[in-house]
């Protein structure tokens, strides 16, 4: 096994339990129906990390189950924004230290606004990224939405 990201390091210091997910991954398939498949587990199992831009707050960052949508304006209602958009791929590696296909909600450089669906607490196990592609971390959704310390809302379309 390869060693520990900073998402592991983050849970670890924070005594939650988690297992790790190692799979073949290729540049071409890294959305969330094709890394479900490889892990094992249902799409809405696995939560997907994206990082966005308000118009007043700046950068936020949101996590939804991998079979959704995310609805903008409703995130941007709950961030306190007009509007937000995505961040250009180019920009997500110097703003979270993570690469597209292996951003994370935990161990990000900077600690930005999280908000994760209200639909995490639910979900046991749930997977997310660990901060890097090919590997999963599978936790209790109320543990990651404890420990990521994320607003839960209703964030999907």
């Amino acid at each position: 096994m390869s060693a520990k990201t900073n998402a592991c390091r983050m849970l670890d210091s924070a005594h939650t339990s988690y297992t790790l997910y190692e799979y073949e991954w290729n540049e071409d398939q890294l959305d969330a129906f094709t890394v479900a498949e490889k892990v094992g587990l249902p799409v809405d199992h696995l939560f997907k990390t994206l990082v966005l831009r308000g118009d007043k707050t700046g950068i936020i960052m949101a996590c939804i189950p991998g079979d959704k949508e995310l609805n903008l304006k409703g995130l941007a209602q709950v961030s306190g924004n007009k509007k937000v958009e995505m961040v250009p791929v180019k920009e997500i590696q110097a703003l979270t230290g993570y690469i597209r296909g292996g951003v994370s909600p935990l161990g990000v450089k900077k600690k930005y606004p999280l908000y994760m669906d209200l639909s995490v607490s639910e979900v046991n196990p749930v997977s997310i990224s660990s901060g890097r592609r090919g590997l999963q971390i599978f936790l209790d959704g109320k543990a990651l939405a404890a420990v990521s310390e994320a607003v839960l809302t209703d964030l999907t379309l």
